[in-house]
């Protein structure tokens, strides 16, 4: 599972799923501009969605 964390307060975001398919989205990162942009998309490429924000930052994930 990937789990996101904010790096300010602790606070995280457990499992997240694709409204298509069911399925569990999977941390990936995709650079951007030459830096790097966290995401979690659907194994099965029914899309992807920018990682969470909390206290005006990306939360970061471990995976």
């Amino acid at each position: 599972m990937a789990a996101y964390t904010c790096p300010k307060c602790g606070m995280s975001v457990g499992t997240m799923t694709c409204g298509k398919c069911g399925k569990e989205l999977v941390h990936d990162t995709l650079m951007l501009e030459g830096k790097p942009v966290h995401i979690s998309k659907c194994p099965d490429d029914h899309g992807k969605i920018k990682s969470p924000m909390c206290c005006g930052e990306d939360m970061t994930c471990a995976v």
